[in-house]
């Protein structure tokens, strides 16, 4: 009895499941009744306007050549009356030389015979009807205002309604991936002169392949592209791969959306790693700001939350220990933190292989800044290039500017103005450190050796502050400097 309970309950579910779907299917299919309602009446508003403009046009054209026909017939008809007149008055006077030829001809005995005969020759010389032409200054001839509208009612009488466009293709094999750009290149299956515009959209995602029917990531939309293809740039590359899609417009609907392509989107990301920033330095995400007081707080906060009144010291933390995959655990605590005169905080993912870049913008007002790399067994007293452990750039703006290069305990001074913004390039197997005007792309020094260990992007800053730009691609003018070995600062031999 009780399994038949079970059964009737299971099918009791299964019905009221089924009968919400019918319940939402019905609600969708009302909805689709009403859409289909106001729908129509729109596209015939609009098909109505269409019309109503179309016989606006055609009625200015034809009024523009009434007019044009007007003005010609009244522009002919003044020239013909001018000339008609000027022809009458000439054959008004040659009628009244003609007769008073007659009757002095008659008169041949008179005595004024040849005065008079000399009289007629004078006024035949003069006659308007000898000076003027007979031939008509216009033609009576319409014909160059006739037309002929037989191409043009054949193409108002193959008018249809607009057709959905098809779906672009996205041509990978011309679309590229550099220096933090994407150019898409897309073409149309069939040629379509009604399209308007084009919509592209993009999203990030951290999976290969097509996008999945459920992204985390939203799509971003770039609307009101003229042409078949786009390039964003300045993009920030924080997920490995990068789907687009796009989809063609004429003036009345869009169409289907391509099939979307998945472009890899390689560069260098990471965080800083707050559990190994000195007390006195305050990490926000990319952000660090160095805090005169940051220490004696985290301290006070300390005491009153173990009630001891001291905090364990860093100099007793055990040392770090075992290796660690490419991104750094987070929460280790103060036992790793820098101290002393050290104001440094390390990246969280460590570099054992290939290039990368990230830049750094500083501060102008720091005392002290410091960008490079550091073994992961840099010592937390040890300040970034005064080891072995580490490589770095060092600008200096207490009691005397200077700018350096250091490695080991080694300073090399660049001449070479300070940047603002500073780009680190990093090429783990060649066994380069580069850093760059990240303005200008010009090299400002190269350290040269043979990396043993992988390595973490370090920063050092007392009485100032920075901030750190990843997701960037290795730019083309470094990989070019690079290839050409155009880079003209010393080896790291010189600092040692």
């Amino acid at each position: 009895m009780e399994e038949q309970r079970e059964a009737l309950r299971k099918i009791i579910k299964t019905l009221a499941v089924k009968n919400e779907e019918i319940q939402s299917f019905i609600y969708s299919l009302k909805q689709m009744l009403l859409n289909v309602e106001a729908n129509s009446a729109k596209v015939q508003e609009d098909l109505e306007a269409e019309f109503q403009s179309l016989f606006s046009l055609l009625e200015e054209l034809k009024e523009g050549m009434l007019m044009k026909i007007k003005q010609d017939r009244a522009s002919r008809t003044y020239e013909l009356q001018n000339q008609l007149a000027a022809c009458t008055r000439a054959l008004e006077s040659s009628e009244e030389l003609l007769e008073t030829a007659n009757q002095t001809l008659q008169a041949m005995d008179s005595e004024d015979f040849p005065q008079a005969a000399k009289q007629i020759k004078d006024g035949v010389t003069m006659a308007p009807a000898f000076r003027l032409s007979l031939k008509a200054k216009v033609s009576d001839n319409m014909s160059h205002l006739m037309v002929d509208f037989a191409q043009e009612r054949q193409m108002l009488q193959a008018l249809k309604f607009l057709p959905v466009p098809s779906a672009p293709v996205i041509d990978l094999a011309e679309s590229l991936v550099a220096d933090n750009c994407v150019t898409l290149v897309w073409r149309m299956p069939d040629e379509d002169s009604k399209i308007d515009h084009y919509v592209l959209e993009s999203g990030r995602t951290t999976l290969e392949g097509p996008p999945r029917l459920k992204e985390d990531q939203p799509w971003m939309v770039i609307e009101g592209i003229r042409q078949t293809e786009y390039t964003l740039t300045g993009l920030k590359f924080d997920m490995k791969y990068m789907n687009f899609r796009v989809k063609a417009c004429n003036k009345a609907v869009a169409g289907e959306f391509s099939e979307p392509v998945t472009l890899e989107t390689p560069a260098f990301m990471f965080r800083l790693d707050a559990s190994t920033s000195h007390q006195n330095l305050r990490v926000d995400d990319l952000s660090v700001e160095w805090d005169a007081m940051g220490g004696k707080v985290q301290d006070i906060k300390a005491r009153e939350k173990d009630g001891k009144g001291r905090t364990a010291s860093p100099i007793n933390s055990p040392a770090r220990g075992t290796p660690s995959p490419k991104r750094m655990p987070s929460g280790r605590g103060g036992r790793d933190r820098f101290t002393a005169e050290s104001y440094t905080v390390l990246g969280d993912t460590l570099i054992d292989g290939g290039e990368h870049y990230w830049e750094v913008r500083y501060e102008p007002d720091s005392k002290a800044f410091g960008v490079g790399v550091a073994y992961r067994s840099l010592g937390r007293f040890e300040q970034l290039g005064k080891t072995a452990a580490s490589w770095c750039l060092h600008v200096n703006n207490w009691l005397q500017v200077s700018f350096t290069a250091k490695h080991a305990n080694k300073v090399k001074v660049l001449d070479a103005p300070v940047p603002d913004c500073l780009g680190v390039h990093c090429d783990f197997h060649q066994g380069l450190l580069s850093f760059y005007n990240a303005r200008t792309k010009q090299v400002l020094h190269t350290f040269k050796t043979r990396f043993t260990q992988p390595l973490l992007p370090a920063f050092t800053v007392w009485c100032g502050s920075f901030q750190v730009t990843t997701g960037l691609q290795v730019p083309s003018a470094v990989r070019c400097l690079q290839k050409r070995g155009s880079a003209t600062s010393s080896s790291n031999t010189s600092l040692t």
